[in-house]
């Protein structure tokens, strides 16, 4: 489906909602919401490649990774097909790793093009529908392993759960898998602090809200989980990205309740580090997921269900 789309002429773009004046310093004044792609089923997963200046999304049902070019606007096919690929981050060598729903395991991209399958499996088990990914400072990848991408033919198979939901770790020295969390209903987007001390995790089937938990993390290890941030009434989280002053940007919409107003939900909701909210970046579409790129750091790349959209802002993405 293709999304019809015109950008605001006006400046600062309206759509553009500012909740707190700490969040000023955080916007560019002349700059609006710019839709680069469309034509999607259900838009995940954003990566940037900035030595070769383009952007890499998932297309889940449609099963292929699409490639956004900088220099051209140009979107081809990057991997078709894709194993129903949603999240993706590159690791501290730049290969790209991925989570797979079809075939529910996590590989990496070498720069050769093979695939190296780095999880499928817990104690024997299989995986569920891995969906979400971060690389921390030390190496190690975590992800999150909801039933998803299982529960329907849409975006994978369908399948009987042979786990509960959680949250991995994968050593970036041994590749040791390692269970971190199994208490979280629907754990789905992951992001560490700048600094690294301090795990994200989004929980996006908590009942009665959804909910976004802190935890310190000391390598493998994670204590004092606290409540960061609750979406209050019909609001929902999926994926997020951290900013260099530690602000969470999140994927934002409605729960599937009859409260859930999408044109006052759908787009992306900015957090403090103390989950304080400053801003909403109205989109016409939910927002899944997103990551930071250009050539400076500064754009801010929103996968929104059937489209992807940009929005330079005054701040950089964050490298733990």
């Amino acid at each position: 489906m293709n999304i019809a789309f015109a950008p605001n002429a006006r400046r600062p773009d309206p759509a553009i909602e500012v909740l707190d004046d700490a969040f000023l310093p955080l916007r560019l004044f002349a700059a609006g919401v710019e839709q680069i792609a469309t034509g999607l089923a259900w838009a995940e997963g954003p990566v940037w490649f900035g030595d070769g200046r383009y952007l890499l999304v998932s297309d889940i049902p449609n099963n292929r990774i699409l490639r956004w070019d900088e220099t051209t606007g140009a979107v081809s096919d990057f991997r078709r097909p894709s194993n129903n690929a949603n999240g993706h981050v590159r690791d501290r060598q730049g290969r790209l790793v991925s989570c797979e729903h079809l075939t529910r395991r996590i590989t990496r991209t070498e720069y050769d093009g093979r695939i190296t399958v780095l999880a499928d499996r817990w104690q024997g088990k299989r995986l569920n529908s891995p969906n979400d990914i971060t690389c921390a400072a030390d190496g190690s990848l975590w992800f999150s392993d909801p039933s998803f991408g299982i529960a329907s033919d849409f975006e994978g198979e369908r399948a009987e759960a042979e786990l509960p939901h959680g949250v991995y770790r994968i050593d970036g020295a041994t590749g040791e898998l390692s269970l971190q969390l199994d208490d979280l209903q629907g754990p789905n987007g992951l992001a560490f602090s700048p600094d690294g001390r301090t795990l994200y995790v989004i929980e996006s089937r908590a009942r009665p809200h959804r909910l976004i938990w802190a935890y310190d993390a000391d390598g493998p290890r994670l204590s004092n989980k606290r409540l960061l941030i609750d979406a209050g009434g019909p609001g929902a989280f999926d994926g997020m990205a951290v900013d260099v002053q530690g602000n969470l940007w999140c994927g934002f919409g409605g729960d599937g309740s009859k409260a859930a107003d999408p044109a006052q939900l759908d787009g992306v909701r900015v957090y403090s580090p103390e989950g304080r909210p400053l801003a909403h970046i109205h989109l016409p579409e939910r927002c899944a997921n997103l990551c930071f790129g250009g050539a400076k750091g500064n754009r801010l790349f929103m996968a929104s269900t059937h489209s992807v959209y940009a929005l330079y802002v005054n701040t950089r993405g964050a490298v733990a």
